[in-house]
């Protein structure tokens, strides 16, 4: 009986883990074992990291937001609740953005907020 030939799929299955595991120190780039572990764990905190950059950004926007109703003498809170009642819809992401770059376009929202 011939031998089947299994070196093809199985050098296919650990050079993709080992180009994975590309730029990790010590044993972690090339032995095996090692580096399954630390690219299977890799791939758990990129998964993670996906989420926490969303929040991150929010809490980004929210911070640059309520910086820049201070100026103009309004609390956060205060300026989103004023928003929602004058039927303005605008997400934090372009608020935060009008903040910075379009000051003056910001300071109608504010004033549209406090009446």
């Amino acid at each position: 009986m011939s031998k089947a030939p299994r070196a093809v799929p199985s050098r296919a299955r650990r050079k993709r883990v080992f180009n994975q595991a590309k730029g990790f120190r010590g044993r972690r780039k090339n032995t095996i074992t090692t580096a399954n572990a630390a690219v299977d764990r890799s791939l758990q905190h990129t998964y993670v990291g996906r989420k926490l950059r969303k929040r991150n950004f929010r809490a980004l926007w929210i911070q640059r937001i309520n910086a820049a109703v201070r100026e103009h003498g309004l609390t956060y809170s205060r300026f989103i609740s004023g928003l929602e009642r004058a039927g303005i819809e605008i997400d934090r992401k372009v608020l935060a953005d009008l903040a910075v770059r379009e000051p003056e376009a910001f300071k109608a929202l504010v004033e549209a907020a406090r009446a």
